[in-house]
């Protein structure tokens, strides 16, 4: 079990002890995306929705979701971000197809990286739109969330092509 960094000698998960990592600066994107129907389009564009301002909002709670995600992802250290942003975008295709695009960036100087942060920042965006929404449409899709790029550490820094 030991090639495993993960589990411990009785092959029982843990938290990989990170003491004699390097601190680095460490930044991570991500991106998750939400459809929704024309209704929701006009009224977050109106900004008419009953329980407020959607992106403000969903903002917050996305920042709020990388600063927690060592309390739902178990294995995930707790870090002490320096920063977190996110974006939203609107795209709309000839079908009349309303996806908002939701970019996370996450920022560290730690001694583990900041992937998952930036994921869990996406996706909590991501269902507090839905949250605040699904009055108007429940049919919303969520999706694809994926990694755009992480830098710094020992692992070679990474884009998606």
């Amino acid at each position: 079990m030991s090639d495993f960094t993960h589990f411990n000698e009785q092959g029982r998960a843990k938290m990989v002890d990170i003491t004699d990592k390097q601190e680095t600066s460490r930044t991570a994107a991500a991106r998750a995306s939400i459809t929704v129907a024309k209704a929701v389009y006009d009224q977050i564009q109106e900004g008419t929705n009953k329980k407020g301002d959607v992106f403000a909002v969903s903002q917050v709670a996305g920042i709020m979701g990388a600063k927690k995600t060592a309390e739902i992802i178990p294995m995930c250290h707790p870090l002490s971000l320096n920063g977190v942003d996110i974006q939203f975008e609107w795209l709309i295709s000839d079908e009349k197809e309303y996806t908002i695009e939701i970019t996370s960036e996450v920022k560290v100087k730690g001694n583990t990286g900041v992937e998952m942060e930036a994921l869990t920042a996406a996706s909590t965006a991501a269902l507090t739109i839905y949250d605040m929404c699904k009055a108007i449409d429940k049919g919303m899709i969520i999706g694809p969330t994926y990694l755009l790029k992480k830098t710094g550490g020992k692992n070679r820094d990474y884009e998606r092509s």
